[in-house]
């Protein structure tokens, strides 16, 4: 019997999940709004509102008018959960973004090193990643390069990790999977090798393959290098993927410092129809502060 045959044939009742939604509304508003780009909100952001089903989470984020849905941890579920989630996503026409491809050195040099050990371990996760991706119909998979090594001059590190993405590429080309490189600033995590938007367009250039692109993580960006929308027109035709947080916090647009009408608008005129990724928390806790959460990106998207 085939994988996904067998997974119906179990239930949903054997994997924890629904598919019909439990919440009460449909819509938490009167009417889904119609966003003019594709934000993509991730589990247990809805919880209050949607309950703790991922599939109820899933239908909530569509009522509300998403189109995209992101999840870092995809890999980590088990193979049943992912089908279904893929199927529901199919259904309400939701898009499946980004999820972590590879484990990640916080403060070990990995890529940088040049180690050939850590080079097939990060091969290997590349190949196992490409299975998920298929499942559940995910275009793009989250890459960090990891530490720096502090005993190799910048370039020699630069050239291992360039030549690690473009093994990369070479197993991601023929499936049409996007790796999508994300700079991570220096405040939450010290010590990486990548860090500056700048410094990802000359590795994806280097590397030179579709399968090697850049995810513009806006609330990063700001700690890392400020002068976002010029860094965003700079790197432009690398950049494959967004997402999204406030700064000082980390929380929905429109709590910090950082113009998202503008950032917003400009990416919209310049014809973007990839996913933004809701990569932060709720500035404000239960069901009222996930309301406030969408009013947010209604209020934003409705300047576009």
């Amino acid at each position: 019997m085939e994988r996904r045959s067998f997974t119906k044939s179990m239930g949903l009742g054997a994997l924890g999940l629904t598919l019909a939604p439990s919440y009460i509304a449909k819509s938490y508003f009167e009417a889904a709004h119609t966003y003019h780009l594709n934000y993509a909100p991730h589990l247990g952001m809805f919880r209050n509102l949607a309950g703790d089903d991922p599939i109820d989470q899933l239908n909530f984020m569509a009522d509300q008018g998403f189109t995209a849905f992101e999840d870092n941890n995809m890999k980590g579920r088990d193979i049943a959960v992912q089908e279904k989630m893929a199927e529901v996503m199919e259904d309400r026409r939701l898009m499946m973004g980004v999820f972590v491809a590879h484990k990640i050195y916080w403060r070990e040099a990995n890529l940088a090193s040049g180690d050939l050990d850590k080079r097939k371990e990060f091969l290997n996760d590349i190949k196992t990643s490409i299975e998920v991706a298929k499942r559940v119909n995910a275009r793009w998979m989250t890459v960090v390069p990891g530490h720096v090594d502090l005993r190799q001059n910048m370039s020699y590190q630069t050239a291992h990790v360039i030549e690690s993405l473009k093994m990369a590429s070479e197993l991601l080309e023929p499936h049409g999977i996007v790796m999508v490189l994300e700079p991570l600033n220096f405040r939450d995590h010290p010590g990486l090798f990548l860090s500056e938007s700048p410094q990802a367009y000359e590795i994806c250039k280097a590397v030179n393959s579709p399968s090697c692109k850049i995810l513009f993580d806006i609330y990063h960006q700001q700690i890392q290098e400020g002068n976002l929308i010029p860094n965003i027109e700079k790197s432009w035709d690398e950049i494959a993927y967004f997402q999204i947080g406030d700064n000082p916090g980390r929380k929905e647009p429109t709590t910090g410092e950082i113009n998202y009408r503008n950032v917003f608008k400009y990416i919209h005129q310049k014809g973007y129809k990839g996913i933004l990724g809701m990569e932060h928390g709720n500035s404000i806790d239960g069901a009222m502060g996930e309301k406030s959460l969408i009013e947010a990106y209604q209020s934003v998207d409705n300047f576009l």
